[in-house]
């Protein structure tokens, strides 16, 4: 995983994902000693706007961890006043 990656993260990543969520990476943090396989990440939440809502430090199982394309943005039209 490498910074701007957009993740779903879901039980097969950690049990802590009962319900989903995606990500995008900021970075792993590879001074933080794991079991083989296993690695913290750091990175966004994202609502299903693709809008970060949080910042999140998580432990994750790599081969659970899968990749997440984002949602296409809608364009708004402008506004008259």
């Amino acid at each position: 995983m490498k910074a701007g990656d957009v993740i779903h993260l879901t039980t097969a990543a950690s049990v802590q994902f009962l319900r989903p969520i995606v990500v995008r990476v900021i970075r792993e943090l590879p001074e933080r000693h794991t079991y083989d396989g296993w690695v913290w990440i750091e990175g966004y939440q994202l609502n299903a706007a693709g809008d970060a809502v949080a910042r999140r430090e998580l432990y994750v199982r790599r081969a659970g961890v899968r990749a997440q394309a984002l949602p296409a943005r809608q364009r708004r039209g402008m506004v008259r006043v």
